[in-house]
Parts: C-alpha cells; sequence; structure tokens
C-alpha cells in the first residue's frame, strides 16, 4: 500500500508538473481563439481611431465655415473652441474604463467620440439659430446701417476719418470713433437703417446735441454735434428718415455732423456701412483717403 501511494503521488506530481509546463508554454484551443479575438478587437479599435481622427478633422472643418462665414454673413459671434469641446473638465470621467492591457485604446476613442458628439451638438444649435436668422435675414438688412447720415455726400466733404488723429482742440493724438461731416449748419441728417431712438442728449460739451439710435442685432449709432434734432426718445425710425440737422454744439471746431456706428458698445469703422451709396471705385477712393493723417474737428 505504501509503494502504491508513493507511485501514486510520484505520478499525480508528475502530471501537475507537466499541466504547469504544458499550460504555460502551450496555449489550449480555446486561449488560442480568445488570443485572437483581442488581436482583432485591438485591431478594431486602432482603425476605430483613425476613423475618428477623420471625423475629428472633418468637424473642425464645418466649425471653421461656421464661425468664419456662416456666422459672419449674418453678422453672430463666433462659437470659441472651449465651448464646442465643452463637457470633459472632469477627470475622473474615464476612470472604469483604466485596469485592462489595452485600456488606453478604449479610453481614447471613447474620449474622441464625446467631444466629436459635443461638437456636433453645439454645431446643430448653431444651424438652428442661423436658421432663424435667415429667416428674419430682410428685416437684419433693413436695421443694419447701410447709407450715408447725409443725402448726396461727396466723398470730399468727409473732413476726419475712424482711427487715431491729432485733437484741434487738446493739440494730442486721441482715438476718433466715428467720422466727421462737414456740411453747411441746419443740413438734414437721416437714420442710416430703421431702429428706436434710445437717446436725445443736448449739451454744451463732449458729443452736443446728440441723437442715439438701437438698431437692434447689437448695432447703436450716434449723430452728435446737431443743431437741433428732429426725433423723440422711443420713437421708432426707418432708414431715411429725418432726425436732427447739422450744428455747431459741444466740444467742435467748425460746423460738421459726428458719425459713429457701434457693435455690441464697441466703436467700428463706418467706412463699412455705406455700401448703399458707394460704387466700387468710391470705395476705394475713400478707403485710400482714411489712411491721410487728417485732424478731427471735434
Amino acid at each position: 500500500m505504501l509503494r502504491f501511494m508513493l507511485v501514486f503521488l510520484a505520478i499525480l506530481g508528475m502530471a501537475s508538473l507537466f499541466g504547469v509546463l504544458l499550460f504555460t508554454f502551450f496555449k489550449s484551443p480555446k486561449e488560442k481563439m480568445q488570443e485572437r479575438e483581442l488581436d482583432y478587437m485591438k485591431l478594431q479599435y486602432e482603425i476605430l481611431n483613425d476613423r475618428l481622427d477623420n471625423m475629428e478633422i472633418l468637424v473642425a472643418d464645418m466649425a471653421q465655415r461656421d464661425n468664419n462665414l456662416y456666422r459672419i454673413m449674418f453678422e453672430a459671434d463666433p462659437i470659441s473652441d472651449n465651448t464646442r469641446k465643452s463637457g470633459f473638465s472632469n477627470p475622473n470621467r474615464y476612470d472604469s474604463l483604466y485596469g485592462y492591457v489595452n485600456s488606453n485604446l478604449v479610453v481614447s476613442a471613447t474620449r474622441k467620440l464625446d467631444v466629436i458628439a459635443s461638437q456636433l451638438y453645439h454645431q446643430s444649435l448653431s444651424y438652428d439659430e442661423l436658421f432663424d436668422m435667415a429667416r428674419n435675414k430682410s428685416d437684419m438688412l433693413a436695421h443694419i446701417p447701410a447709407i450715408f447720415p447725409l443725402k448726396e455726400v461727396e466723398i470730399k466733404y468727409i473732413s476726419s476719418f475712424f482711427g487715431h488723429r491729432p485733437d484741434p482742440i487738446y493739440k494730442v493724438t486721441k482715438f476718433h470713433g466715428g467720422m466727421d461731416f462737414s456740411a453747411p449748419m441746419g443740413t438734414e441728417v437721416y437714420a442710416t437703417g430703421d431702429g428706436v431712438v434710445v437717446d436725445v442728449d443736448k449739451s454744451l460739451w463732449g458729443y452736443g446735441n446728440m441723437v442715439t439710435i438701437d438698431h437692434g442685432f447689437g448695432y447703436v449709432t450716434r449723430y452728435a454735434h446737431l443743431q437741433k434734432s428732429a426725433v423723440r426718445k422711443g420713437q421708432k425710425v426707418k432708414r431715411g428718415q429725418l432726425v436732427g440737422f447739422v450744428g455747431n454744439s459741444g466740444k467742435t471746431t467748425g460746423v460738421h455732423l459726428h458719425y459713429e456706428v457701434r457693435k455690441n458698445d464697441v466703436p467700428i469703422n463706418p467706412i463699412n456701412f455705406f455700401f448703399n451709396d458707394l460704387t466700387p471705385d468710391e470705395y476705394e477712393q475713400i478707403l485710400e483717403q482714411s489712411t491721410l493723417p487728417t485732424q478731427t474737428l471735434d
């Protein structure tokens, strides 16, 4: 019995050692099949990552055209890159995907897919906004400033342009936030777009007698140094409607109209808003004149 037990244990030990060696250095058919499946899945994840890279390029191109073409056409502010890719500030977002041999592949693909989904969501919102703007395009075009504030203005009567100019009183270079039009006292001044009069100021200094019109869509125009106004606060006006008369009120060295265009409370060059009254040649001429070092009248 003792000899039998010794032989049995020896056989059992040899069998165990053989099994360990077999499963250590040789794989079972099932393991080989699972390994092939893992290699195939790894390959598919790599292909998926490559396809997501291509999708990211396409979505980025959509965002670029949206910001720099479509939204500019409809006078809409661009959407920042941070907004388009928002929602991924949580550092633990992908913790459940770590701890495996190929976790980096899985996390990379998942992150890219989430970012693309966020970009497409914000792009969809942008297209909805642009669609509403397109429906209101005619209304927007009627409100945006588009003509000279004086009738039949000759370019030579523009006495000062937008930008840094010598101040006639303080004798220093200051920023001139509009354009000055020389015209006889009492010359009629007209609204350059549809809107609502939000202020009718009267002052002995600064802009003097001034009318401010809110055109909506972020646009505001100012008509300063007037002799007198022809509208009241809260009044709705149409493009080409009389709003006042050229004068010499406020801080000024001569009879003229100071005209400003502001977008979101930031002064912008009025030259860009005379397209209804200028031919291409006249526009080139006025651009050339705007580079000359003229002195302001206010």
